[in-house]
Parts: C-alpha cells; structure tokens; sequence
C-alpha cells in the first residue's frame, strides 16, 4: 500500500508552493502547527548540502479531537505531514501522508471512518494544487 499521495508543481518557486499549500490546508480546516525546514537542520546540525525540502505539520482540530477519543496514543501519529521538496531540474513536489495508511497499524476499527474523512479532505489539498 502507497502511504502517502502525491503532485508536481510547475512554474511555482518554492515558497509559492508553501504557501499554496498552506491556503489549500487551511480550506480543509487544517492549520500548520509545525515546520521544518529540513535542508537547513541538516546544514546546521551535520553540515550536508540538501535539496530545498520542508515538512508541514498538518493539524485538522477537530478531527484530532474524534482521533484522540477514540484512540489516546494516536497522538504519535500526528500530526499529518505533508512536505514540499524541490527536485532536480526545479519542480516542486507536494506529498501528503495516506492516513489509512497509517492506521493500519492501529488496532482500532472505530478509525476506519474518520481517517478515511481525513483522508479525502488532504486528497482535496493536493488536486487543489494542480
């Protein structure tokens, strides 16, 4: 099973991707509660050289609260990531976590329902970007 879904965008610099993805999150309900600029933790932290690649932590409220009613450690799995990497040649790639993918290893039926509203709601995120 694919774990994540994904979309190319062209004659967008990457800060326009960013904040395209932000505007297309928070049409969903979605906040950024986190981000991080991977290409310059790693320059910081071990001196490697990477491509431009940030990791939007993505948070939908409401949906967090039925989650974590239902399932009080689901919060290690939060919250969902969606992430904007530049790739060679200078497209900008947009990813967004499957999170029926990822509740599959939760043993809990009652999040069937929900992480498949969750996942149609970042599904929407990425068509919205084409």
């Amino acid at each position: 099973m694919k774990y994540y879904y994904n979309t190319q965008l062209k004659g967008k610099s990457f800060e326009e991707a960013i904040e395209l993805v932000k505007d297309e999150l928070k049409k969903e309900g979605f906040g950024v509660l986190t981000e991080i600029d991977v290409q310059s933790t790693l320059k910081n932290k071990i001196g490697v050289d990477f491509k431009k690649y940030k990791i939007l932590g993505a948070c939908n409220p409401h949906f967090a609260h039925q989650a974590l009613t239902h399932e009080d450690k689901i919060g290690v799995f939060l919250p969902c990531n969606v992430v904007v990497e530049e790739q060679v040649g200078g497209a900008i790639e947009v990813s967004a976590v499957d999170p029926i993918a990822s509740m599959i290893s939760v043993e809990n039926e009652s999040l069937g329902a929900l992480a498949g509203e969750v996942k149609a709601k970042l599904q929407r995120v990425i068509d919205g970007l084409a």
